[in-house]
């Protein structure tokens, strides 16, 4: 895999960039942490070389001193939202991250529900954190947010909000995704913490979009697609281009917010160290790109995969038509079609050859393995096959897993698991060829390929089955669909 991004380099700097901003204030900062904490596959997509848990690497560093604070909206817990990337809901992922945390070695003081309004699937969720021993705190709407900061900075505004007790210097405020309500806890924190006595600061690690970089860069445009269905815009930020004279790239809600943020700080500390949006962020992701070329390409691939998914999630009613047409709008300024994205033609040419299903895979060498549909296998599974063969050069005529291992498997779904559909799933193949590859030299170079299929491409011309879909991104494969159902 070709690579744009130094994530050496980019721990290195990241690391003293927060180091440098925890010194700056007096007993407590409170760390807003955009985007995912511990996985961070869109970072890791658009900024190849980027590891995605680069942010979870750097934490550790500061464990000792280090507290973490998770934040869901009662929002994405009633409307069931999803993290595409996993598969799961956000309360699901919740509990998920809770888990690696733990394991991390990382204390995580408790959960914050914002948003919060008494609602079954809210009120469950709460009862089952706290049977785990999570301790659960309550934030509401609050009129006017966030335009009214006279009445935001009041007991009748942040005041409302449950006050979450914290212990260490350093609290980290992370979610499942965008738009969990993340800096409204932590300013509700800093009000709380101000009228306690405590000198606490804010500061925002949020990697996109990359201030250093263009409006129009496809990694800051992959950004905007990424983060459509929240009417999130990429904008310059207009206190830093007044306060500097000099161009920087937020994005609306942290424009929007800033001057709530100079209002608690100001109430904080007297004066506010910091000019605008931009100053308050810690992100050195831009100055650790190595090759642009490589990184615009992915960016470019990403925005893509972002229309498919947006085309498939209206499809399911998960999100509206306008959020497809905004990523088109997105597609138009960088001049890309569906058709830049290289497995989508072999896979329609595929389906139109074979009247039925198809997926085709762009492999890392450049390679096209293609899949249709069988009586023995899903479009998927053949697809994933065939690309094994090309990566260990087998012959395409040869069969890596024999129909009598197959056909006693489909009974087995059908006669006894209640399954409808006989053809086996990607899951079910690789099984399958782990077990012949136990005495067969072939199906044993096949599965040893597997690793190879990382950054792999896929794109299907029907909507996949949920555990074609996870066995293929555990795989780490990038994948789109039509948003046709088979």
């Amino acid at each position: 895999m070709r690579k744009g991004f130094d994530n050496k380099k980019y721990l290195s700097l990241q690391s003293e960039k927060i180091e440098e901003r925890i010194a700056e204030f007096g007993d407590k900062l409170y760390l807003e942490f955009g985007g995912k904490l511990f996985d961070d596959y869109h970072a890791s997509r658009v900024l190849p070389g980027f590891e995605p848990d680069s942010k979870i690497k750097m934490l550790l560093k500061l464990k000792d001193i280090a507290e973490i604070l998770v934040v869901i909206s009662a929002n994405d817990i009633e409307n069931n939202k999803y993290r595409n990337d996993l598969g799961i809901t956000y309360d699901a992922d919740v509990i998920r991250l809770l888990e690696i945390f733990k394991k991390k070695g990382l204390y995580v003081g408790s959960v914050v529900m914002t948003m919060y309004q008494s609602l079954p699937r809210v009120d469950a969720f709460i009862r089952r954190l706290e049977n785990l021993g999570v301790k659960v705190y309550k934030h509401y709407a609050i009129e006017g947010y966030p335009s009214d900061v006279q009445k935001i900075v009041s007991d009748e505004g942040y005041g409302k909000n449950e006050f979450v007790p914290t212990e260490r210097r350093l609290v980290v405020v992370t979610a499942p995704g965008p738009g969990s309500g993340k800096m409204a806890t932590c300013l509700s924190q800093l009000y709380h913490e101000n009228k306690r006595g405590v000198k606490a600061g804010y500061a925002k690690f949020e990697t996109f979009p990359v201030w250093n970089l263009p409006l129009s860069h496809p990694v800051n445009v992959a950004y905007e697609a990424a983060t459509a269905d929240l009417n999130d815009v990429n904008m310059i930020d207009p206190y830093h281009l007044e306060a500097y004279g000099t161009l920087s790239v937020n994005y609306n809600r942290d424009v929007e917010i800033f001057p709530v943020v100079n209002a608690m700080l100001e109430r904080i500390l007297g004066k506010s160290p910091y000019q605008s949006p931009t100053d308050m962020g810690v992100n050195m992701a831009g100055f650790c790109i190595v090759d642009e070329d490589v990184c615009k390409e992915a960016s470019c691939d990403e925005v893509i995969r972002r229309y498919y998914d947006a085309q498939c999630d209206a499809r399911k009613a998960r999100v509206g038509k306008e959020v497809v047409g905004k990523i088109e709008l997105l597609m138009s300024r960088l001049g890309l079609t569906q058709e830049d994205r290289k497995p989508v033609l072999p896979a329609l040419k595929k389906a139109e050859k074979t009247k039925g299903p198809a997926v085709a895979i762009a492999l890392q060498s450049g390679e096209i393995a293609t899949g249709k549909t069988s009586k023995l296998l899903g479009a998927s599974a053949a697809a994933l096959l065939n690309a094994l063969k090309q990566l260990g050069g087998i012959d395409d005529k040869i069969q890596l897993i024999s129909p009598t291992v197959i056909e006693p498997v489909q009974k087995l779904k059908v006669n006894h698991m209640g399954a409808a559909n006989p053809r086996l799933h990607t899951n079910e193949v690789l099984m399958a060829l782990a077990i012949c590859a136990v005495e067969n030299e072939t199906a044993k170079l096949a599965l040893g390929q597997l690793d190879k299929l990382r950054g792999s491409e896929v794109h299907s011309t029907v909507l996949l089955s949920d555990v074609d879909l996870k066995t293929l991104k555990s795989l780490g494969m990038h994948i789109t669909c039509e948003p046709i159902k088979d």
